[in-house]
């Protein structure tokens, strides 16, 4: 078994990839990004957070995260964000693939793969180097050309701010040295 060990620092800001089982494409549909809003909104409610990026694809998701100061527990909050969508996605008529044997014992269900990949932002390269990947996911994966095309997307609000043209991730070009360092 592997010896799994996360970085916990206080008000850190994190880098997130969360999968689904089997890659299944739900959360894009409209039942999975409105079950994401749901609880995301319950859980900073909760436990406050700041979402500094993120983008929804079909089968995972990339996120940013900003804690509070002196706050370390990012898994409880994925967590709990987690365990919530699965109960209401299945309430609600959501499909699951079936679990496996490991699966079954710990009782978990067949929505999210067990783990997800975490990597905390060390400085401001470090952090626009992970926008950029979050905000070029869609054009990575063939889904659409022009990043701004994305819907479920952080990259309107970083057009909106100016930190981004709205032409930007056009040329995949530029993107070639992020693959190797950044994401899933």
């Amino acid at each position: 078994m592997a010896n799994w060990r996360r970085a916990y620092v206080p008000g850190g800001t994190f880098f997130f990839s969360l999968v689904t089982y089997h890659r299944a494409p739900i959360l894009t549909t409209a039942l999975g990004r409105s079950l994401l809003h749901e609880v995301t909104a319950e859980c900073r409610r909760s436990w406050p957070f700041e979402i500094v990026a993120v983008v929804l694809m079909p089968d995972h998701l990339h996120a940013i995260w900003r804690l509070p100061e002196g706050d370390t527990d990012y898994s409880k909050r994925w967590g709990w964000q987690e365990k919530e969508f699965t109960k209401r996605w299945l309430a609600a008529g959501g499909s699951e693939a079936i679990p496996s044997e490991s699966q079954q014992r710990h009782r978990r269900r067949g929505v999210w793969q067990r783990r997800f990949w975490e990597h905390t932002i060390r400085d401001e390269r470090d952090l626009e180097r992970h926008l950029d990947y979050i905000h070029y996911n869609p054009v990575k994966h063939g889904l659409i050309s022009r990043a701004v095309d994305w819907r479920w997307s952080s990259i309107h609000r970083f057009v909106r701010g100016g930190q981004y043209p709205e032409d930007w991730g056009c040329d995949p070009m530029e993107f070639e040295d992020i693959a190797d360092t950044v994401g899933e």
